[in-house]
């Protein structure tokens, strides 16, 4: 038997009609929106340094506080990045093309098994994640309400903590509504298997 008989047979491309192909083609207008997020990246890097420097010279005549918030503003910024690459690049996978990084040494472990529930989920988590660290640097300040030496008001602490929680319930209910579909479809295929 020769080699080439056990390698895989490629896929036949048919030749599609025009439309369904310009349907199909559509997807890369999507690319210009993935690369301006990369450009908003590039803008969070420059604030991060520009916190970072700040938190840096006023590191002696900071207040715990002061530095608590500087910090949380840090951690801000890096979340908010981490959602633009979770976006970028799960976005840019699952609706564009396959970047193809299988075996690549920092390929990121959740790429493998990325769908359009699996970003979803992830990017609701990562909201949650920003809104609590906002929500945490509201009531860090919010200590300073009686006094006056604040900007937020008691109703604004309240709005935001129930925009908070209407965040947490998004999510756990995307959450569940992904569980209820993979169950029916793998009730599907079971009852197809048998």
């Amino acid at each position: 038997m020769s080699a080439t008989s056990d390698a895989p047979v490629p896929p036949k491309i048919t030749s599609l009609r025009p439309v369904p192909m310009l349907i199909f083609g559509s997807r890369w207008l999507q690319l210009p929106l993935y690369v301006g997020l990369i450009i908003a990246q590039g803008v969070y890097v420059v604030l991060f340094i520009k916190e970072l420097w700040h938190l840096f010279a006023h590191a002696f005549d900071f207040s715990e506080q002061q530095i608590m918030l500087a910090v949380l503003g840090l951690i801000d910024v890096v979340m908010i990045s981490n959602l633009l690459v979770m976006v970028i690049v799960g976005g840019y996978e699952t609706f564009v093309s396959r970047l193809n990084l299988q075996g690549h040494p920092d390929e990121p472990e959740w790429l493998s098994h990325v769908n359009a529930s699996v970003l979803k989920i992830k990017l609701a988590m990562a909201i949650i994640g920003i809104s609590s660290i906002h929500l945490l640097r509201t009531f860090i300040e919010a200590g300073a309400l009686t006094s006056g030496k604040t900007t937020y008001t008691e109703t604004g602490v309240m709005w935001q903590t129930i925009i908070h929680t209407v965040f947490i319930l998004s999510a756990i209910g995307i959450a569940l509504v992904d569980k209820l579909s993979n169950a029916s479809i793998e009730g599907a295929k079971q009852s197809t298997a048998h």
